[in-house]
Parts: C-alpha cells; structure tokens; sequence
C-alpha cells in the first residue's frame, strides 16, 4: 500500500463528483508527462474505482456526427459486460472490440470503446464491445484474456445477432486491449475456438518490455507534454499483469506467430508505444501473416478516446477499410 496512491486515489475519488466539464478542465490541465510509479497507479484506481469519464456525451458526440444517432446500442448476455452496435443497415462485416487501460482503467462508456463502436457501426461494422476484469485487487493474468475470449465465443456462437456469418467476425483492440485481443487470437489459432477473420491492433503494447527506443526520438516525445509510457513503467506494468514476461499469450510478440489472421497495426507518430507495434509488425511479417501497417501522423496514445480529432476520424476508417478487405 503506497502513500501517494492512496492521496492520488482519493483526489480521482472526488474529481468523480464533479460535472464533467470541470472534470475535463483538471485533468486536462495534469495531462502530460509521466505517469505515476505502478504501485502508485494501481492503489489510485483500487480507491478511485476508475479514471473519470472525461469524454464527450452522446448528445457532443451527435451534435458533430449526426449519422451516429442512428445506431442501436445494446446490453448482451455475452458472459462478459458487453454491448451490440448495429448500424441503420445491413452490415457488411462485425468486429469484437476490446478498449485499452494498461489492464488495470477503462470502461464501455470510454470513448474508446463507445465512440469507436458508434463510428464503425454507422459505417456498416456491427460492433460487440467488451469489458474484462482489471489487474487490480489480487486479479492478474489470465482473467483479462479469460473475458476476452468468453466475449468472442459469445459473438461467434450469435452471430446472427452482428447480421452477419460467423466467419465475417474480427478481433481487435486498442492499447492494451489490443495485446489482449492478440493473446486470444494466439489461443484461438491453437484451438480454442473459431480464428477472427484478421485482427486489428491500435497503438498496441504487445511485449513485456519495449523494444529499445533511440534516447533522442524517446525526448522528443517527453518534451512534447503528452502521457509518457516509460521504458521503465511499461515493464514495471508487465510484471504487475503478468509475472511471467515469457508467456507467449500475455505478451503477443513472444512465441510463435504463424498462422494468425491477418492482422492492422495502428501506431500513433508520438507515442512510446509505437516501438512495440513497429517490431510486432515486423515478427508478423517474418512470420508469413499478411499485416497493414499505418502511422497516424502527429497523433499521440489513445486518440480514439479524442473522437474530435482528425487522428480519431482517420483511423476509424482505415479499421473499416481493413475490415471489409477481401
């Protein structure tokens, strides 16, 4: 139990009392830099419950795309939390969607997952989002990716719920979600259940430690006052999640990669991250697996939690774009 996440847990307490403009306002203000030590994170969120919810409402949301009043959200029986996007037509392909959070924050009503879910699904994608149990309180590894599975089998045994054939399914995740969504595409090629038709990975984190990173192009990034995902913290995270750094389902890029769907990776210009989905990219290919890659130019981490910028629109379509590639 550490003494400053306990403060910081009990400050992000109260900001969860306050209207979310003002949320928005304070956080927005201690945005940047590092992050808190992990212990320190993780007590936050134990006493906080969560981040704040600082996206914009549906109503924001509407207000700027009109064409996402039109999908139909609804709560599943799916096993896990979980909710269905259906679009004003016949889609054309579904996705299961897993929001990110370094496996310990995040919600469905991030707009992370709502936002993106909304915006695919007014583009003919069905979207079934998922939650998953957080590394917090004693839970570790496999839990997460337990739910994470238990989501997609839910979807592949209904899929006549997305409107679409079961083999018309794809796996994705943002973040942590996406190493999540990874290690379970590694579990279904192994057989334990029906293989996505591609997997989409967004400013994914997929080892247990990044991969080295030039010292200049990592002071870039600091020096430009977004969050900054350490070499040092992402591990120190790593081994909260999972103490075993060499699973090969945990952290995706171990192992052996050949055989999974093809795959998208996303990665954001200014984001530590980015050196992680890079090299993933680059074992995929050595492995024989189809992968698109895409830069998102000038973006930082979590850009689809910012529905309002370009980055956000811009890679909203080339997930759809991916996802209905024959």
């Amino acid at each position: 139990m550490t003494a400053t996440g306990t403060v910081l847990g009990y400050a992000m307490k109260g900001l969860h009392r306050l209207p979310r403009g003002l949320r928005r306002a304070v956080l927005l203000r201690a945005a940047g830099g590092d992050l808190p030590a992990v212990p320190d994170y993780v007590r936050m969120l134990e006493i906080a419950g969560d981040l704040p919810e600082t996206g914009p409402t549906d109503a924001e949301l509407f207000d700027r795309f009109p064409e996402l009043a039109a999908v139909t959200v609804a709560d599943v029986p799916a096993g896990v939390p979980a909710r269905l996007y259906r679009g004003p037509v016949a889609p054309v392909a579904g996705l299961v969607w897993v929001h990110g959070g370094a496996f310990v924050s995040g919600s469905l009503r991030m707009a992370e997952a709502h936002f993106t879910a909304l915006a695919l699904a007014a583009r003919g994608i069905a979207v079934l989002s998922v939650d998953y149990r957080k590394a917090l309180r004693g839970v570790r590894y496999p839990a997460g990716a337990d739910d994470v599975l238990t989501g997609w089998t839910w979807a592949v045994l209904n899929a006549d719920r997305f409107g679409v054939p079961a083999e018309k399914l794809h796996l994705g995740g943002a973040s942590a979600g996406a190493s999540l969504a990874a290690g379970v595409a590694k579990r279904l090629r192994d057989g334990a259940g029906q293989p996505p038709a591609s997997l989409l990975l967004i400013y994914p984190s997929l080892h247990a430690e990044l991969p080295p990173w030039e010292p200049e192009r990592l002071a870039a990034i600091r020096r430009r006052g977004v969050v900054f995902f350490s070499p040092e913290w992402v591990a120190a995270m790593s081994r909260h999640y999972c103490d075993d750094p060499d699973d090969p389902y945990a952290f995706p890029a171990g192992g052996d990669l050949t055989g999974l769907p093809r795959t998208l990776v996303v990665n954001c210009e200014h984001d530590t991250l980015r050196s992680s989905g890079e090299a993933f990219a680059g074992l995929l290919a050595t492995a024989g697996v189809p992968v698109t890659t895409h830069l998102a130019p000038n973006a930082v981490h979590g850009c689809l939690g910012e529905p309002f910028t370009v980055a956000a629109t811009e890679t909203i379509d080339v997930m759809r774009v991916n996802i209905i590639a024959p």
